[in-house]
């Protein structure tokens, strides 16, 4: 967490792609509730440090208690959409599974040109978890998201940003995120 200025900054840091395990998902609640009670803060950045925006969950953390122990990606995913000051997604690299769902429950999302965005839970038998069934074609359509959530595959941010109408990006951005 690092305020500047008017914005908060709330980095993910969970080499090697931020992976959404406890400790992440205990780290953004918290930097999130102190972003909000920060008198000075009017807007909120969600970020990953290295390598990942995040590849989804942890899978050191599959089958055991941690991986649904509060908060869970729910829970965290519900704290951002409901924080009265914006949330702004900075995507660059990746922003898979349960990196995608965070951001689609950010207030506004922009990314990097070349981000890898998909929901690749198909490919290990899994639905999404966390809302992205249900975001995603809000965000992009019907038909490209069910297209994404079926197929599993990546899809970089330009093409997705290139779709008529879409939410899912506000911008694309070519400087330093």
């Amino acid at each position: 967490y690092e305020a500047r200025g008017e914005v908060a900054v709330i980095e993910m840091d969970n080499p090697p792609m931020n992976g959404l395990g406890l400790a992440t998902r205990q780290g953004i609640v918290n930097a999130l509730e102190q972003a909000l009670g920060d008198a000075a803060v009017r807007a909120i950045v969600l970020t990953g440090a290295g390598k990942a925006f995040s590849s989804g969950a942890d899978i050191k953390e599959f089958g055991s208690p941690k991986a649904y122990q509060d908060p869970n990606l729910i829970a965290v995913i519900n704290a951002l959409e409901a924080s009265p000051k914006p949330v702004v997604a900075a995507l660059h690299s990746v922003a898979m599974g349960g990196g995608l769902e965070l951001a689609l429950g950010s207030h506004y999302r922009i990314a990097a040109p070349g981000t890898s965005v998909a929901l690749p839970e198909v490919k290990l038998g899994l639905v999404p978890g966390a809302g992205g069934t249900q975001r995603l074609p809000r965000a992009i359509g019907v038909e490209p998201a069910t297209n994404m959530i079926v197929s599993g595959e990546p899809v970089k941010s330009e093409r997705l940003a290139s779709i008529p109408g879409q939410a899912l990006f506000d911008r694309i951005v070519d400087t330093d995120l």
